[in-house]
């Protein structure tokens, strides 16, 4: 309203990483919210448990279960080794899930300390148990043989199937390089830049597709920083021949903590949107390298059409190129900043256009490719005015979301504001409502155009107790992102235990007012849908004026900006406790 002018707050960047991070510790308590009583919700006095998974963040939620995976050796083709797993409690578990997996290049080789027979798909085998704990460490072990070389990755999971939360779970892995000859293998492993993965033939998927429709004004081409995408194009070099083209459909295949359980993610095969892609080529054999043609997939269906004029009857070698990244809006990065990059395989002597069919992510990138596509089902759905983020920020001046992980990363969960950058762990891109949580701290501080509130009493804090009305109101905030945007009220951890956050006045577990940020989440999600069509008008007031707390979101700032706070939004408010 060109009436309001907006109430000018100071800019204070507060730098305690306490206030600046939205992380995993925001999450560990979602768990309690269906738990039938208080005193479950949260570790009692006698459960201080201090087991930290991640090793980076000190805001990572503190775990009464942790597990730790080693080998005895490292093994080359055709060679075994053991596997230990070491699972440590701090406090009885009556039921704890422990599974292990395995990628396709190693093999379970006979049984091993009670663990079920292995089940194997396009990710390799999985086995579980469950597990009688009690405080102390107890330690498992499995018989491996490489059967391939490359980068491979051994994961492991604890949880506790009654109370399925991050305090009460963990997560470990171990990452080598298997080599062919005996002694040449190495740990760690190196997969910014890899090859696609073969295609061996459609993995089942039963989840319902997603909009992925535009439901915001679509942006500007991607033709520089800062812009982001929109369809399908193909840029190419000019030249009198008669072009070529070379086309296909990026997909890539992830384990989903949004299906399966404790002891298996659902398995998913679906195309990856709006990324960034680079057809190379040598005009000669004897040439250098160029660029033949950029664009970007299809959004909704991975399609990509790259065409380029050559300069000779027949190039002499072409292949794609994916980043992960989309226009100039957002990328992932591994912890190097480097952007990850899957390549075909390269077309010998090319002289007419070519279809590749379907291109599958390298399989060691999978997380990368997930966390970027998850992102574009925000984008989107953003609820910007502008081809940015943010209304706060104009046309092709916009900031972009960065996420960084990579394989066996305990640095995260986390954004903070100093560097503008989400940090996930390992397996937390399994989770879309926990990259979408993250991005929804980035897009706060888009909107607020870099300042942040002075946020008090938010380490720890628990989605279901009282914080303080600045850490509701920040982390609800978050929270009612990734509910928007899947339009449920269901959280799912990277483990693949998930508790359904849906609350009223009933609702036991939960505490009540705006210092709760479950119940600022769920509110936020109502008044969006039920008051306002949609958050594009919230939005664009927040990037307007700022709030430090939902009570003045809803009682001075939508007034102020012509959003509804009559007697149905009040009622909305006191259906989930809160009351002005």
């Amino acid at each position: 309203m060109s009436s309001i002018r907006p109430r000018i707050r100071p800019r204070t960047r507060v730098l305690r990483p306490a206030v600046l991070t939205a992380t995993a510790g925001a999450l560990a308590c979602l768990a309690a919210v269906a738990l039938p009583s208080t005193s479950a919700a949260t570790p009692t006095h006698g459960e201080a448990c201090t087991i930290r998974p991640a090793g980076k963040n000190p805001e990572a939620p503190l775990s009464c279960l942790g597990v730790t995976a080693s080998l005895d050796r490292l093994p080359a083709v055709g060679e075994r080794a053991t596997l230990t797993v070491n699972v440590k409690a701090q406090t009885d578990v009556k039921r704890a899930g422990l599974s292990v997996q395995l990628p396709p290049a190693l093999r379970m080789t006979g049984e091993g300390s009670g663990f079920a027979a292995p089940t194997t798909d396009t990710f390799g085998q999985r086995t579980s148990r469950t597990l009688a704990l009690t405080p102390g460490t107890r330690a498992l072990t499995l018989q491996v043989e490489a059967v391939t070389a490359g980068p491979v990755q051994i994961q492991a999971d604890v949880s506790d199937i009654d109370r399925p939360d991050p305090s009460r779970a963990g997560h470990g892995s171990v990452e080598i390089t298997v080599g062919k000859a005996k002694g040449s293998s190495t740990k760690g492993i190196s997969i910014t830049k890899a090859d696609a993965t073969s295609a061996h033939g459609p993995v089942t998927d039963d989840r319902k597709t997603r909009p992925v429709a535009p439901k915001a004004p679509a942006p500007a081409p991607a033709a520089s920083p800062g812009s982001g995408p929109s369809s399908p194009r193909a840029t190419a070099s000019a030249g009198a021949t008669a072009q070529v083209c070379v086309s296909g459909t990026y997909r890539n295949r992830f384990q989903s903590a949004e299906g399966g359980s404790w002891n298996g993610k659902a398995d998913r095969d679906e195309p990856v949107s709006n990324a960034n892609i680079t057809l190379w080529g040598k005009p000669t054999a004897n040439s250098s390298t160029q660029k033949l043609a950029t664009g970007m997939t299809g959004n909704g269906n991975g399609a990509f059409n790259l065409c380029y004029s050559p300069t000779t009857s027949v190039t002499s070698k072409v292949w794609v190129e994916f980043q992960t990244q989309a226009g100039g809006m957002w990328s992932v990065v591994d912890g190097n900043g480097r952007l990850y990059t899957t390549a075909t395989y390269s077309l010998d002597n090319v002289s007419r256009s070519t279809g590749l069919g379907n291109v599958y992510a390298n399989a060691g990138q999978s997380r990368a490719w997930h966390a970027l596509d998850t992102l574009n089902k925000l984008w989107w759905n953003r609820g910007s005015t502008s081809t940015c983020w943010a209304g706060s920020q104009q046309d092709n001046r916009c900031t972009p979301i960065t996420v960084q992980w990579y394989p066996g990363s305990t640095d995260g969960t986390y954004w903070t504001t100093t560097e503008d950058k989400i940090h996930l762990a390992d397996n937390d891109p399994d989770s879309e409502h926990t990259t979408i949580h993250e991005a929804g701290h980035a897009l706060m501080g888009k909107l607020y155009n870099g300042w942040w509130p002075n946020v008090t009493n938010c380490s720890p804090h628990y989605v279901n107790r009282t914080s303080s009305t600045s850490c509701g109101w920040t982390e609800g905030f978050a929270n009612a992102v990734a509910f928007h945007t899947f339009n449920d009220t269901t959280y799912y951890w990277g483990n693949g235990s998930s508790l359904n956050l849906a609350n009223d006045r009933t609702t036991t577990g939960i505490d009540a007012s705006d210092a709760c940020e479950a119940r600022v989440a769920t509110a936020l999600v109502d008044l969006w849908s039920q008051i306002d069509g949609s958050w594009t008008k919230s939005n664009t007031m927040m990037s307007k004026t700022w709030q430090s707390s939902f009570r003045e979101y809803f009682l001075t700032d939508r007034p102020d900006y012509g959003l509804d706070t009559g007697p149905k939004a009040r009622n909305i408010l006191y259906n989930h406790t809160i009351q002005y």
